[in-house]
C-alpha cells in the first residue's frame, strides 16, 4: 500500500500544480487620518501599485464609508472608465473625482464637508487578474476650526519665550537707565552742597 503512495502523490502533483496560477496582489496606499475644517473641501488621496498594465477599460474604484460608531458599511462612489457620483443623499454632489487611474491615483474630492462626514473612508481598487488584499482606509475628523499641531504649539511656545526674554531685557535697561539717572542726580546735588559750603 506504503508503494502505491509513493507512485500517486507526484502523479496528483503533477496534475494539479499546473492549475495553479501565481496570483499578484494591488498595494493601495492612504494617510491613516484627516482632520477638516467644517464647509471646506478635503481631498481623501488613495494611490495604488500593480503588477499588472493600468488600462481605462480594467482598473476599477470603489469607496465605501462607515459612520462614527457604526459597523456598516455603504458604497458612496465608484469608478470604471468613467466616474459614478454617489446616489446617496449625504454625499450627493460633495463626492466628487479628483484621481487619474492611469498614473496610479484612485483619490476623490469631499466638497463643503459636513459633520455628518465624520468616520472611515475605503478606497478598493481592482486590476484583473490582480486583487487588492487591503483596502486603505482613512479615519475623517470634521472640525470646527483647524487644531493646532504640534508644530504650531511648538512655534507658540518658542515665540511666547522669546518674548518673556525681550520683555526683561528691556526691563533691565530701563531700570539701569534710571538708576545711572539717579546718580548722576546724587552726585550733581553733592557737587553743588559742596560748593555751597565753600562759599
Amino acid at each position: 500500500m506504503s508503494r502505491v503512495w509513493i507512485y500517486l502523490v507526484p502523479a496528483l502533483c503533477a496534475l494539479v500544480l499546473p492549475g495553479v496560477h501565481q496570483v499578484e496582489g494591488i498595494e493601495v496606499l492612504t494617510s491613516s487620518e484627516l482632520e477638516a475644517v467644517n464647509g471646506t473641501d478635503v481631498r481623501l488621496k488613495c494611490t495604488f501599485k500593480s503588477t499588472q498594465p493600468l488600462s481605462e477599460e480594467t482598473v476599477s474604484v470603489s469607496w465605501t464609508f462607515r459612520p462614527l460608531g457604526k459597523s456598516l458599511e455603504k458604497s458612496i462612489f465608484l469608478y470604471h472608465k468613467q466616474a459614478y457620483p454617489p446616489k446617496d443623499e449625504t454625499f450627493k454632489d460633495h463626492a466628487v473625482w479628483s484621481g487619474n487611474v492611469m498614473n496610479g491615483d484612485a483619490s476623490i474630492t469631499l466638497r463643503n464637508v459636513q459633520f455628518s462626514f465624520n468616520g472611515t473612508y475605503s478606497c478598493q481598487v481592482r486590476n484583473p487578474p490582480d486583487f487588492q488584499g487591503f483596502a486603505g482606509e482613512i479615519s475623517l475628523r470634521v472640525v470646527q476650526k483647524v487644531s493646532f499641531s504640534e508644530i504650531g504649539i511648538l512655534a507658540i511656545a518658542v515665540g511666547g519665550c522669546i518674548g518673556i526674554v525681550l520683555l526683561i531685557l528691556v526691563i533691565y535697561i530701563v531700570v539701569r537707565i534710571f538708576r545711572r539717572h539717579g546718580d548722576d542726580m546724587d552726585t550733581e546735588m553733592e557737587h553743588r552742597e559742596s560748593k555751597d559750603q565753600v562759599l
